[in-house]
């Protein structure tokens, strides 16, 4: 199954751009993922479980690495075209 999330992270620290760069940079070198990163979040696509394992592990990874973060996850159970402007 396809499916979509979008995840914003929000490192508690006055340092928070390299941390959420760092965070996007893992994110893109896991193979089998579409992103789409904006102002306000990166979108990801692709099959359940290396969408899934791929934001666990990035966020393991930035967990260890960093200050308290807080992340915001939400996932649909469809295969958006993120690339592209919504037809509203």
């Amino acid at each position: 199954m396809r499916i979509t999330a979008e995840i914003s992270m929000y490192p508690l620290q006055e340092d928070f751009v390299e941390p959420i760069r760092d965070f996007i940079g893992q994110l893109r070198q896991r193979p089998g993922l579409d992103i789409m990163t904006n102002q306000m979040s990166t979108q990801l696509r692709g099959d359940f479980n290396d969408v899934t394992s791929a934001i666990a592990d990035c966020m393991r990874e930035s967990m260890e690495h960093s200050a308290t973060i807080s992340f915001v996850v939400k996932y649909l159970n469809a295969d958006l075209p993120i690339d592209t402007r919504p037809a509203v």
